[in-house]
């Protein structure tokens, strides 16, 4: 089983920055591939970005240029750079990592992007 623990969300004005952290336990295997989705009122949950342990990404087009993941192979960690955020950009982040058949999430930690 896996644990995955968000922290770094918050109230930003629009053009502001925020960064997500997320930290997994209860393995003592390397995670390949984590990530982050999210959620906004009403809509479904949607891809934000992943990287595998190799360093491979993968963006929403919504976020490309603006959102930057990087993680911490080591330590199963994995952090979410988020810059010029838009008001769009307000949702319930989840953190998220497959280990074995199971994709496991997180709880969520919220963004709101308002004036």
């Amino acid at each position: 089983q896996v644990q995955l623990v968000e922290s770094g969300g918050g109230l930003v004005q629009p053009g502001g920055s925020l960064r997500l952290s997320c930290a997994a336990s209860k393995t003592p295997f390397r995670l390949y591939i984590m990530g982050w989705y999210r959620q906004a009122p009403g809509k479904e949950r949607e891809l934000v970005a992943t990287m595998t342990t190799g360093g491979t990404t993968n963006y929403a087009d919504s976020v490309k240029g603006r959102f930057t993941i990087s993680r911490d192979n080591a330590e199963n960690t994995v952090y979410l750079q988020m810059d010029s955020l838009k008001p769009e950009d307000t949702a319930v982040y989840y953190c998220t990592t497959k280990f074995g058949p199971f994709d496991y999430w997180g709880q969520g930690t919220q963004v709101t992007v308002s004036s």
